[in-house]
C-alpha cells in the first residue's frame, strides 16, 4: 500500500523533509520504510488524523503522521505509588527559577459519605496522549521549561497520592499558573474515571480526580 507520511518538529528536521510517500502494509511498517535509523522512544502514530496502534492495517492513500513526544517532562500512568520527587527531578532545568507542584490525595469524605478507597481506570495510550497535549498547550501559553504529569490507576487508599504535577519555568508566575491550569484541564480532558467505594456502595464519578 502506498501511504503519505508526514513528519513534525524534531523528526522533520532530522529527516530534512515533511511529507513523503512510502509503501507500508501496517503502521508498524512505516518507520522502517523511512530509513531514519532507530525509532525514537515514545513515538506516536496517527492515521487520517486519528491516533492509531502499530498493528493498524493501511490502505492506499492513507495519511500517516509520526508524532514525536512533547519535549520536556513526562506523562505517566502507574499502578504503583507516585513520587513527587521523581516528577520534580523530571522537570529540573538550569533555566528554571521556579518549580511549582501539585499533589492530589484521597480524602476520607466525599459528598457526605465516608470513602473507603478509590479505583481509577484509564484509557491507556490515549490518556498519556491527552496529558502530552495539555503540556503542549501550556507551553504555548506560558514561558515554561518542562511539565510532568503522573496519575495513579487501580486502587488508591485514603491519604494516598492519586496525581502529581510538576512544572518548571524561568519565573514563578508562569510556573504557578501553568500548574493550576494543568490539574484543571486534566480533569476535563484526560480519559480517566474514578470510582468512589463506600461502606455498602460505590459510584463512578466520570473523568478527573
Amino acid at each position: 500500500m502506498t501511504v503519505r507520511v508526514r513528519l513534525f518538529a524534531g523528526l522533520r528536521e532530522r529527516a530534512g523533509w515533511s511529507e513523503r510517500e512510502v509503501d507500508a502494509a501496517t503502521v508498524a511498517d512505516v518507520w522502517g520504510a523511512l530509513g531514519l535509523g532507530d525509532e525514537p522512544a515514545g513515538l506516536l502514530y496517527a492515521v487520517n488524523k486519528a491516533y492509531a496502534e502499530r498493528d493498524r492495517l493501511l490502505a492506499d492513500g492513507d495519511e500517516v503522521a509520526l508524532i514525536p513526544p512533547v519535549s520536556g517532562g513526562a506523562f505517566l500512568l502507574s499502578d504503583e505509588p507516585l513520587s513527587l520527587d521523581r516528577a520534580v527531578d523530571e522537570v529540573r532545568d538550569e533555566r528554571a527559577g521556579a518549580i511549582a507542584t501539585f499533589t492530589g490525595t484521597t480524602r476520607i469524605e466525599s459528598r457526605g459519605r465516608a470513602v473507603e478507597h478509590l479505583d481509577y481506570e484509564a484509557y491507556e495510550g490515549m490518556a498519556e496522549v491527552a496529558m502530552a497535549e495539555i503540556a503542549e498547550s501550556l507551553h504555548a501559553r506560558y514561558e515554561l521549561c518542562a511539565i510532568a504529569i503522573h496519575h495513579r490507576v487501580g486502587r488508591v487508599g485514603i491519604g494516598d497520592t492519586s496525581v502529581v504535577i510538576a512544572v518548571s519555568a524561568p519565573h514563578r508566575v508562569d510556573a504557578l499558573a501553568a500548574c493550576k491550569d494543568a490539574i484543571d484541564t486534566l480533569k476535563e480532558r484526560v480519559p480517566l474515571w474514578k470510582k468512589e467505594v463506600y461502606d455498602g456502595g460505590e459510584e463512578w464519578i466520570g473523568r478527573g480526580s
